[in-house]
């Protein structure tokens, strides 16, 4: 594989670094999906919501501030603020909720989109070497270097193709739950 690695010439480093960047947000993010669904407490949510029904509102907004449910936290958050803005606590509660759910999807984004480009680049880096070659005046000597250059083109092409291509499944799934939790 290292073989592979520097045989794709210089712009492997950059996807190197890409595709370890994509693994730590893709690790991170499902440790925090794992963290939030054991986090998940429905009777914390159900309590909060007998406390309401028997007009105990003063309790129930103090019940869940520290809650590790994020639902918990967002209806104590609109309670904490019934006298001024109902509303508007709530939904800053669940903006600040659905940030962190958001988190790292700008850098899968970008991976996404990076790293193809970034193997194209290789590519035609690989192509100007080989076609660099082809016009100096012994061509058949070249002929190894010719074939060197295509071969760092492709891949270079292959591996930014691989980190987009393990980028997006994530980028996807975490899109998913992110717009699930956001209804």
């Amino acid at each position: 594989m290292l073989e592979l690695f520097i045989k794709g010439g210089p712009i492997m480093w950059p996807i190197l670094i890409l595709s370890i960047v994509t693994f730590s947000v893709v690790l991170e993010r499902c440790w925090f999906l794992f963290q939030e669904r054991s986090h998940r407490n429905h009777d914390a949510v159900l309590k909060l919501f007998q406390l309401v029904e028997h007009q105990q509102m003063d309790e129930a907004g103090r019940s869940a501030p520290n809650s590790k449910d994020m639902v918990a936290r967002v209806l104590s958050a609109g309670l904490q603020h019934r006298a001024t803005s109902y509303s508007d606590a709530m939904m800053e509660a669940a903006n600040t909720e659905l940030d962190r759910y958001n988190r790292g999807l700008v850098v899968l984004d970008t991976a996404v989109t990076l790293g193809p480009l970034l193997g194209l680049l290789g590519t035609v880096i690989g192509m100007i070497r080989a076609f660099g070659i082809v016009g100096s005046s012994d061509l058949a000597a070249q002929q190894s270097a010719i074939t060197g250059g295509i071969a760092e083109s492709l891949i270079a092409v292959t591996f930014g193709l691989g980190v987009a291509i393990v980028a997006i499944i994530p980028l996807n799934y975490l899109n998913a739950r992110l717009e699930k939790h956001a209804a």
